[in-house]
């Protein structure tokens, strides 16, 4: 992990932009933390759009949970966006997604599996390699957890990833007929976020992706509204959901 630029906020958060190799990052911390006194850390996921595009809310959110709660917040840039060189395979499956919605039909199993398992593929490893940098550090010491994001790259690493202790993830994006079986090996404590009105997901699909998730302990929060209309008060319960399984 090698740093690039810091800055002090005023609520005593201090973030900083990072590389990875190539892939770009950003992490926040707490002004608590330090060797004698390291926090956990939350990883925050997004969707495919590029962190410069995402910024204000993922910064909204990981200043919340370093300011508020103590936590250590971190993410990085997903294959084939933002900054990162383009990915001709996403970039056409995402092309035939929306000729295919704009033409007002369904999309098909083999437009999702293109559209999602590849990103999947390469993202959950660079999500691992960035909780092996991130607990380098002296002042994070985990647990982890992680939000948000693609929901099937959250299934995936909550099922492959044994330092993830819990997941709060965002069930507004397509899944893969395959997600489902992987969703049985998840075990870590979960709480799904459900926009019912959500133009872009299927409903359905996502009630069932909840049944499949095996987790004994998991929570279902479903609010009117669509993609982008998340109540505000859901940050502050994701972060209480974090402080119980986290601490």
């Amino acid at each position: 992990m090698h740093f690039i630029s810091e800055q002090r906020h005023d609520d005593g958060v201090l973030e900083r932009e990072f590389s990875l190799g190539d892939i770009p990052g950003i992490l926040w911390t707490p002004a608590s933390a330090s060797a004698d006194a390291p926090v956990p850390l939350i990883l925050v996921g997004h969707p495919p759009l590029g962190l410069r595009r995402m910024y204000s809310r993922l910064a909204g959110r990981a200043r919340h949970y370093a300011a508020q709660y103590g936590f250590a917040a971190a993410t990085i840039e997903l294959p084939g966006s933002g900054e990162r060189p383009h990915w001709p395979e996403i970039e056409q499956a995402r092309a035939r997604m929306r000729e295919t919605l704009a033409a007002g039909e369904p999309l098909s199993g083999e437009i999702v599996d293109a559209l999602v398992l590849p990103l999947v593929e390469k993202a959950v490893p660079e999500w691992r390699a960035a909780i092996d940098a991130c607990l380098a550090l002296p002042e994070i010491d985990g647990p982890v957890g992680y939000e948000g994001g693609v929901i099937s790259v959250g299934v995936r690493l909550a099922a492959v990833e044994p330092r993830v202790a819990a997941a709060a993830l965002f069930a507004g994006s397509f899944v893969p007929a395959a997600m489902f079986e992987e969703a049985r090996r998840v075990s870590v404590p979960l709480l799904v976020l459900l926009q019912w009105d959500d133009e872009g997901n299927d409903r359905q699909a996502a009630l069932d992706l909840f049944d499949a998730l095996a987790s004994k302990e998991k929570t279902l929060h479903a609010n009117l509204g669509g993609h982008t209309g998340v109540p505000h008060h859901e940050i502050d319960a994701g972060a209480r959901f974090f402080a119980r399984h986290l601490r």
